[in-house]
């Protein structure tokens, strides 16, 4: 079991709120933040629905879903992160917010608090620098959706230390998740390979060597994949995957991590995927 009593959850967006049920499932007391109040609703809204569904399959007793809820607090103030022994930060892919909210949270939390983020491409050594316990600093990119991927991508900062590494190690395995180790490059391991997967499909769709419909088909079939590239695009979001793109393209300089045409003007139309309910593919209502 892991040293961890109280668990600090920011965000409550799709990952936010996974990263919350598991540890709620798993019996640790966990504080979930949320600074728009609409979010955090929708965010607790989606656990009650995720564990009403295990509930219905047998997985979980009735009773089990009210304790998991039980050990959820939520709230939009950063102050309810200061009796936390673990915080993870699941907000926007977009630095310099992460930034910003890293400052605040490390002037109010405990001195021996480990500070995680569930970023899934940007730089965990900047974003520890933001703080004053680079030590304490780590990567835990869950993957999506939270409660049913076992990976846990854990990336460990310039200088983050052997201790930390370990902990988070332990505590993956106490979620029933398997930690395995990525060192800090841009989109670590498992976004360096799938992004480009996704924006060479997406260029196959803009070119018209196929339609969605079949790139994706073609892909499940040939090469064993649960989920076509351009249906898991609109499953991630395609501001997710677009803002995992450009931080490689930046970061790394090469051309074959540039965002395609396609890709971009989808967002910029606010075709986002699933959550919009329009993407490569339209979501029913």
């Amino acid at each position: 079991m892991s040293a961890f009593k109280a668990v600090g959850v920011l965000g409550a967006g799709t990952m936010g709120n996974g990263i919350a049920q598991v540890f709620a499932h798993r019996g640790y007391q966990v504080r979930l933040v949320e600074v728009d109040e609409g979010l955090l609703k929708k965010g607790l809204g989606r656990i009650q629905k995720s564990l009403g569904k295990l509930a219905e399959k047998g997985k979980l007793a009735p009773e089990t879903v009210e304790s998991v809820l039980g050990r959820i607090q939520s709230g939009t103030a950063l102050s309810a992160l200061a009796d936390c022994d673990l915080i993870i930060e699941a907000i926007t892919e977009n630095e310099a917010v992460k930034v910003k909210v890293w400052r605040e949270v490390d002037k109010l939390a405990k001195q021996d608090a480990i500070f995680a983020s569930n970023t899934s491409s940007i730089s965990i050594t900047r974003l520890a620098a933001a703080t004053s316990r680079p030590k304490q600093f780590i990567g835990m990119h869950f993957m999506n959706p939270v409660p049913l991927m076992k990976l846990i991508e854990v990336i460990r900062g310039l200088d983050t230390a052997d201790e930390t590494m370990n902990v988070i190690f332990e505590t993956a395995k106490d979620l029933g998740k398997v930690p395995v180790e990525a060192n800090d490059f841009p989109g670590f391991v498992a976004n360096r390979v799938l992004m480009p997967m996704i924006n060479e499909a997406t260029y196959a769709l803009m070119e018209g060597v196929a339609t969605a419909e079949n790139i994706d088909e073609i892909m499940k079939l040939g090469c064993a994949h649960p989920m076509g590239p351009l249906r898991l695009a609109d499953f991630i979001g395609l501001d997710v995957c677009l803002s995992i793109l450009e931080v490689m393209h930046r970061e790394l300089g090469d051309p074959k991590y540039r965002p395609c045409p396609l890709l971009r003007k989808m967002v910029a139309a606010g075709h986002l995927g699933d959550k919009s309910g329009r993407g490569f593919y339209t979501q029913q209502a």
